[in-house]
């Protein structure tokens, strides 16, 4: 029973761990974009109907800065293609291939994140949505492009499943440009610009030439729709080999800044924000001087009073009316010395006049208030009725004073 049961556990674990080694791989989903790679996000395909769209003319692949090739060439009828996922430049390579569209040349650009010296010399703004979403990891969804009517007269909808169609441009010069296409939103992703004799076709979501989208169903008619906007007939056609493994740009050093070269990339952009951000909550919050929790202490009780009542209680429980008496009259002595500066002298009739005249009380109250202590101090012992007699001619001193 027990090799049974070993051996059964034996298959369980050789059958999981075949399992693991023959498993299928996913696929290669860098975005390359690169002329030779057959992965889904090169652009073998891309290449093969440009050449197809092209009879007779082959590819020449550059592999240096557009400023140098523009600046060792004399087409006036030629057509440059750059598909990439970055597009970095500096101000000579922006500048040239400006010059290069207004000699009569077509320039074919397509990448998610455009470098702002281009955009600014356009008169456009791009939304970069597309680095937001691999950011926020997006699940993958069907996602669809598409022409404008102007181009694709029978309306076809170009679809894939993978990460949507995000980037578009916000804003574009109407004056000398036309929308081209809508991503999947329908916001503008693709326009021409028609600049001297020749014209740029500018498109802002490179996946759309990939291998992975090209192939799917009739996609490949996508591209097609969009060489015809092109001469059907060039000098030369030019194929970029080059953007599209430069992922920094600081040719031109004469205006760099650190700040604005963190800007141009959007994951990087969002990261800093978001440490600006919390770095300034710690420093509100962490400003403060750090000290320990004060407890909450009681507050003290004034036991003078419950001391008080519990010998007045004492005296009651005695019933000594003669000491009680002779406290209070003391007390009232004192109180006459502190606040009316008087000796208390019950025998003489000037410190009564002198008494009723500073605290306002009249002659007649306070003298009998004098003849009640005096009567009270020559007794040895004292009733209820005595002891309550004291206390309200003492009391009717105290409402009546000034």
């Amino acid at each position: 029973m027990i090799k049974y049961i070993l051996h059964t556990i034996s298959c369980v674990f050789l059958t999981a761990f075949a399992g693991c080694m023959y498993k299928s791989k996913l696929p290669d989903l860098r975005e390359s974009y690169s002329y030779r790679d057959t992965k889904p996000f090169g652009t073998y395909v891309a290449k093969k109907v440009i050449e197809n769209g092209y009879p007779g003319k082959k590819l020449r692949i550059i592999r240096r800065a557009f400023s140098k090739t523009y600046g060792e060439s004399t087409d006036t009828n030629a057509i440059y293609f750059c598909i990439s996922r970055n597009l970095f430049l500096n101000e000579d390579d922006a500048q040239a291939m400006l010059d290069y569209v207004y000699t009569g040349n077509t320039l074919f650009i397509s990448s998610a994140n455009l470098d702002t010296l281009l955009l600014t010399r356009l008169m456009c703004s791009q939304v970069k949505a597309d680095a937001l979403l691999d950011l926020m990891q997006v699940n993958y969804m069907p996602a669809s492009i598409t022409l404008s009517d102007d181009i694709n007269l029978l309306k076809d909808s170009f679809s894939y499943y993978y990460k949507p169609f995000a980037n578009s441009f916000s804003s574009v010069n109407a004056n000398y440009s036309q929308i081209a296409g809508y991503n999947d939103v329908m916001k503008p992703n693709c326009f021409i610009l028609f600049w001297g004799k020749g014209r740029l076709l500018l498109h802002c979501d490179p996946r759309a030439f990939s291998n992975y989208f090209l192939l799917k169903q009739t996609n490949y008619r996508y591209l097609q729709e969009l060489l015809r906007l092109t001469d059907q007939f060039p000098g030369t056609v030019y194929w970029d080999d080059y953007y599209r493994n430069r992922n920094v740009n600081r040719q031109n050093n004469r205006k760099f800044s650190t700040f604005s070269e963190l800007m141009k990339y959007p994951p990087l952009a969002y990261a800093f924000w978001i440490f600006l951000t919390l770095l300034t909550i710690y420093v509100l919050f962490h400003s403060k001087r750090r000290q320990r929790i004060i407890p909450i202490l009681k507050r003290n009780e004034n036991s003078s009073i419950a001391f008080t009542e519990t010998i007045a209680r004492l005296y009651l429980q005695h019933r000594d009316n003669k000491n009680i008496a002779d406290k209070m009259i003391t007390y009232f002595n004192e109180f006459i010395r502190k606040n009316y500066f008087l000796t208390a002298n019950a025998a003489s009739t000037e410190f009564i006049s002198a008494l009723s005249r500073k605290s306002g009380v009249s002659f007649e109250q306070t003298n009998d208030l004098f003849n009640t202590i005096n009567e009270l101090n020559s007794k040895a012992e004292l009733n209820d009725q005595q002891l309550l007699k004291l206390n309200e001619y003492i009391q009717e001193f105290y409402k009546n004073r000034n």
